[in-house]
């Protein structure tokens, strides 16, 4: 493949010193690639699709070869190669004037459009306060520069005789030579931004325009958005997986439509005012249904955050960031030092507004046709003034707004194992009630399966709150996104293995010992803990797995065991203290199918039809072991994977039925 994206552990760098490897450079490496593989669940970020739309054809990491992995050349002279050089300059040049501040990430993003010195933390503010597009090189950052350069320019290119001694308007209109430099100010400013979708666009945009003013042609925006939208599409076909393409498009698209039939009588800054209440008005109304589909929240706080936050960012801060960029130190110091300040006294408002419980609405992704009928009110409402009763497109968002989510009926459950990797993470759902079992890894620092992954399941679904959560032990493949999850919803009780000082046990508002006998019933299912016993809480030295919280669910005459991580001892106990209360018609795989589990005579006694590893795609430990694998097969007991299936569903009612999600969603790009 021509891209691919490699990984290199253990060489990581201070913000101020040089990366171990600069753009430009030609190394050998020994590399282990693999085809680009991905977590594949409902309503997640499908990793595989963003890699195509990115050009990566594999992944991998560099092997540690010692000599053999070496620098060929310092520099290899290109012209992608210079841009990306120029910019990781410029990174460290800003990350060295701001030694360690808390939003340097943020002048950053504004300044080159590297996003990645952004915590999680952060982008849940500017999520939830609806401000996250403000964090990047925007189209409005774009035409702002582009219009200083192309004022600059006229006014010196009329001024020419005076300046260099030529009276250079008789051979060029000054109007076209400032409309070809807006263009090329515009063009470096995109390249030096990385070239992202909202980038492209205007760049396409004020290109168009400029063309236009060249050749004297008049040209509707309209026509100037269709343009600029084929042109994106024929360059970057894949651009139409990313929510950016569909954001940036369709908010000018809004802005452009809104403004048909609109005048103002004010003049002056009561005139400027008006228009930017209308278009932020425009933008607020007009994307609600789009950022429901993508996301399935939208921000209430939006509109307040964006009123501040707008003038602030783009006339305050980005300008004081682009020339503090340029300068040497310590002017550069200074400059960006106050463009931080800026960033940082704006970030502690929008940390107050973020922490309302109103600042986002949360709902279901609406199907196709509830989609359909809300982007048929939404323009209802946004028609010009005179339409007849433009409220009443409100009515049309009904649907959208009251959708509830999908329930089993009265005595049958659903489990959905989800593909989090090498951990574990299921959600069981009767008709009125839902319990979590364990919360999936923790893949690296301020990333965890609850964030990616089981968060964005429960508000596509439009899941609120779950009424009980169980973490069967204290590995973080288990545990790793129970504090996140808490955090982002609502939890009325936790059962656990965990000791009272435990970070997770702390963050629950209502906290329950998980031990054999305990049980109870919801909405006709019933719910047993078959382990671990009482006593085990006393033994010294116990590990973690031997604690697991086994959990059995039936109902409709079917049943299904979670058995976490017990292991063969563990599995012995069962058999002995109650071996007529494992049979069950799935089971989830002990340890994930590891050598020190499942055996033969537990299998025997829980006598499952299927069996579900939930594992990571070519994880470390080489799960399921293939002795391990190979016993379920000799007892005909079906085997799925959630490395090769993706997430899982299973309901259980009269008949078992199984939905495979990478099957029921195939995907061109899946497994390329």
């Amino acid at each position: 493949p021509r891209k691919i994206a490699v990984s290199w552990y253990g060489q990581a760098s201070t913000p101020a010193s040089p990366d171990a490897v600069q753009p430009g450079e030609r190394w050998q490496l020994v590399v282990r690639l693999q085809r680009p593989h991905g977590n594949a669940n409902p309503y997640g970020f499908d990793y595989e699709a963003w890699l195509l739309e990115q050009g990566v054809r594999a992944t991998g990491y560099v092997r540690p070869a010692g000599p053999r992995n070496v620098r060929l050349d310092a520099f290899v002279p290109r012209p992608g190669h210079v841009v990306e050089r120029a910019r990781a300059g410029l990174r460290r040049h800003i990350l060295r004037q701001l030694d360690g501040k808390r939003y340097a990430g943020v002048i950053v993003a504004l300044v080159i459009g590297d996003q990645r010195g952004i915590p999680q933390s952060d982008w849940d503010v500017f999520n939830r306060t609806g401000i996250s597009h403000l964090v990047s090189i925007s189209g409005l950052h774009i035409t702002m520069l582009a219009g200083l350069a192309a004022w600059a320019m006229s006014g010196l290119w009329r001024r020419s005789f005076f300046v260099v001694g030529a009276a250079l308007p008789l051979r060029l209109p000054a109007q076209k030579a400032a409309a070809l430099a807006g263009a090329l100010v515009a063009l470096l400013y995109v390249l030096l931004a990385g070239a992202g979708v909202p980038a492209q666009r205007t760049f396409y945009m004020l290109a168009t325009v400029a063309a236009a003013l060249w050749f004297g042609r008049v040209v509707a925006l309209s026509h100037v958005l269709c343009l600029a939208l084929a042109v994106a599409v024929l360059i970057d076909p894949w651009a139409v997986l990313g929510a950016g393409f569909w954001l940036s498009f369709g908010a000018v698209a809004v802005i452009l439509y809104a403004s048909l039939g609109r005048v103002t009588d004010t003049t002056g800054w009561r005139r400027t005012l008006v228009l930017a209440v209308q278009t932020q008005y425009a933008i607020t109304i007009g994307l609600v249904p789009l950022t429901l589909l993508l996301f399935s929240q939208v921000s209430l706080a939006s509109p307040f955050a964006n009123a501040v936050a707008i003038p602030v960012i783009s006339l305050f801060v980005t300008p004081l960031a682009l020339f503090g960029a340029l300068l040497p130190a310590p002017f550069a110091g200074w400059i960006l030092g106050l463009a931080h300040l800026a960033v940082e006294l704006l970030a502690e408002g929008l940390q107050s507004l973020a922490a309302s419980p109103l600042a986002v609405v949360n709902a279901p992704a609406p199907q196709p046709w509830v989609f359909a009928l809300a982007l048929l009110g939404t323009a209802w409402m946004l028609a010009p003034r005179g339409w007849p009763h433009r409220w009443a497109g409100f009515a049309a968002w009904a649907p959208m707004l009251t959708q509830l989510p999908t329930a089993p009926a009265a005595g049958t459950f659903t489990v959905t194992a989800f593909d989090v990797g090498q951990g574990m993470a299921l959600l069981v759902e009767t008709s009125r009630h839902r319990l979590l079992y364990d919360a999936g890894p923790q893949y690296g620092p301020g990333a965890d399966a609850a964030g990616r992954i089981l968060l964005p399941y429960l508000r596509g679904r439009g899941i609120g709150e779950l009424d009980a959560l169980v973490v069967s032990h204290s590995d973080v493949d288990h545990a790793g996104g129970a504090r996140t999850l808490l955090a982002g919803v609502r939890v009325a009780q936790v059962h656990s293995s965990l000791g009272s000082g435990h970070p997770v046990v702390r963050a629950a508002g209502r906290h329950t010992r998980c031990a054999a006998e305990q049980a109870w019933t919801w909405d006709g299912v019933r719910f047993e803990m078959l382990g671990p016993p009482p006593a085990s809480y006393d033994e010294a030295g116990l590990k973690a797995n031997a604690r697991s919280c086994v959990l059995r669910v039936s109902g409709a005459g079917r049943a299904m065991l979670l058995a976490a991580d017990i292991e063969a001892a563990q599995e012995a106990q069962l058999l002995q203290r109650a071996p007529q209360q494992l049979r069950a018609d799935v089971l989830l795989a002990p340890h994930h199918g590891s050598g020190t589990s499942s055996t033969a005579a537990f299998l025997a006694a829980v006598e499952p039809a299927v069996a579900l590893f939930q594992v990571g795609y070519r994880n470390r430990y080489r799960h399921p072991k293939q002795e391990v694998y190979e016993r379920y097969g000799s007892r005909g007991i079906r085997r799925l994977r959630t490395d090769e299936s993706g997430a899982v569903t299973l309901r259980f009612g009269p008949a078992l039925e199984v939905f495979e999600y990478r099957s029921e969603r195939p995907r061109y790009w899946h497994g390329r």
